[in-house]
């Protein structure tokens, strides 16, 4: 079966969808009709402890199970992107070291931009090789203050 919840947060809206078992898409939600779910798996409700949690700054490691999906590639990717440091950004460049395709940083830009497991899987720690900010799904703001949190909570 396949379960959604939302609920407000510091960001705004987070969606929650979780099927046969997994975390399969965390989203922000910019339809402000949405409210927060009754009823919840008790999966879900772990899943918005622990990123409520995070967006207080008291959680930097997620322990939750993911099922996103996606080709075989992207998944090298994203399970690339979970190894990144709380509080640390890499590069596209250096994640496709990181994968041993070095020379894919387009490719692994495309993974990124197709993650849907925001936060959980964190592609918002990934950077322009000059460090700027660039895309990201819920718009460069979200991705800055979730960047700020980490750097404010990084010796905690």
């Amino acid at each position: 079966m396949k379960y959604t919840t939302y609920f407000q947060s510091s960001l705004g809206m987070i969606g929650i969808t979780e099927s046969d078992g997994f975390i399969t898409k965390v989203f922000f939600d910019t339809d402000m009709h949405k409210t927060p779910s009754e009823q919840k798996t008790p999966l879900l409700k772990e899943a918005e402890k622990q990123l409520t949690e995070y967006l207080s700054g008291n959680r930097k490691n997620f322990n939750l199970p993911l099922a996103a999906e996606g080709t075989e590639f992207q998944q090298t990717v994203w399970d690339a992107l979970r190894k990144i440091p709380y509080g640390q950004t890499y590069s596209y460049k250096q994640i496709a070291e990181m994968i041993g395709k070095p020379s894919a940083s387009r490719a692994v830009g495309m993974a990124n931009n197709k993650n849907p497991i925001l936060i959980l899987t964190p592609c918002h720690r990934v950077v322009g090789a000059d460090g700027k900010l660039v895309g990201y799904a819920a718009g460069l703001a979200v991705k800055n203050k979730l960047l700020e949190l980490e750097q404010n909570h990084t010796n905690d």
